[in-house]
């Protein structure tokens, strides 16, 4: 599904039950698979997003990359109220919160959350929650 006024960019590759909001930019070459994308988001060209949820208002710099795939082969943890529990997911990418901003060529773990408002530098690597501002 993708929304009214929402641009999807040459070379794109929009994969499995990936749903789009309105207003949001696909650019370039990004490929998206089984993404939930809520309205005015925008994902900057060269970026790869799978098995995640981008809140409203947000922008994926050119470049950045979600992880979704653990390398021994087991399910996916992720931290809630301070415990670590198993997602009884094999894939999972991030959960972004509104206005979430990651600068250019993020890279971004498993399973790990960007709160609301919050942001990433060009180049940085994501491999805890990021819950401050």
């Amino acid at each position: 599904i993708i929304g009214a006024n929402t641009k999807v960019g040459p070379n794109c590759y929009l994969r499995g039950s990936t749903s789009i909001g309105e207003n949001c930019h696909i650019g370039q070459s990004v490929e998206i698979k089984n993404c939930l994308i809520l309205s005015n988001t925008n994902v900057g060209h060269l970026s790869y997003v799978g098995d995640s949820v981008l809140g409203e208002k947000g922008n994926f710099g050119a470049g950045t990359t979600v992880s979704n795939l653990r390398h021994d082969g087991k399910n996916h943890r992720s931290m809630v109220n301070g415990e670590l529990i198993d997602t009884g997911r094999r894939k999972f990418g991030t959960i972004v919160g509104d206005g979430v901003h990651t600068g250019i060529n993020t890279s971004i773990y498993p399973g790990r959350k960007l709160w609301p408002n919050t942001s990433t530098r060009p180049g940085e690597i994501v491999q805890k929650d990021i819950t401050e501002v």
